[in-house]
């Protein structure tokens, strides 16, 4: 809608005597009040652009209590004696650089200091994610291909 399309409308809604008209396109709203004397208010708001949204995931269902304690109990001693590899940056999480490539590393893959275990998609850089410590990749923490926050662990890593 350009400048003259807003000026008529605005003529067109004062001589009909409305008191407010309000009128949403895709990429703008437009809102025009007469009021008293005839005096003519216009307001343009610019709507927003949508961003993508993350899928969401399937939540699992609840376990009884007691079990989910005793096997969060069990699975925190279990993995105190992994070191964690945690995300430096923000960003998109992949196991691979391409979709044709295989994964950077496997459970059960042996890695040492400066190995490139994943890489971090980050406003369109692909940063490649270094492992900072030697030994034997136990588990993988995130799905490929999902957000991660900086500090999130990304893999476990038994160090012996």
């Amino acid at each position: 809608m350009d400048l003259k399309e807003i000026q008529s409308l605005i003529k067109f809604v004062s001589k009909s005597g409305v008191n407010e008209v309000k009128l949403e396109l895709e990429d703008f709203k437009i809102t025009i009040k007469t009021g008293s004397g005839n005096s003519e208010t216009t307001i343009v708001h610019q709507a927003p652009m949508a961003m993508p949204q993350a899928p969401i995931g399937v939540v699992p269902i609840a376990t009884p209590v007691a079990a989910a304690a005793s096997e969060d109990k069990s699975e925190a001693d279990e993995d105190s004696k992994y070191i964690t590899i945690t995300s430096p940056i923000i960003g998109t999480f992949y196991r691979k650089s391409s979709p044709d490539k295989p994964n950077f590393i496997e459970i059960g893959d042996t890695v040492h200091s400066e190995s490139i275990v994943c890489i971090i998609e980050a406003m369109k850089l692909f940063n490649e994610i270094e492992s900072e410590v030697s030994g034997k990749i136990v588990k993988v923490l995130v799905d490929d291909a999902t957000p991660v926050e900086f500090g999130q662990p990304l893999f476990l890593v038994d160090p012996s």
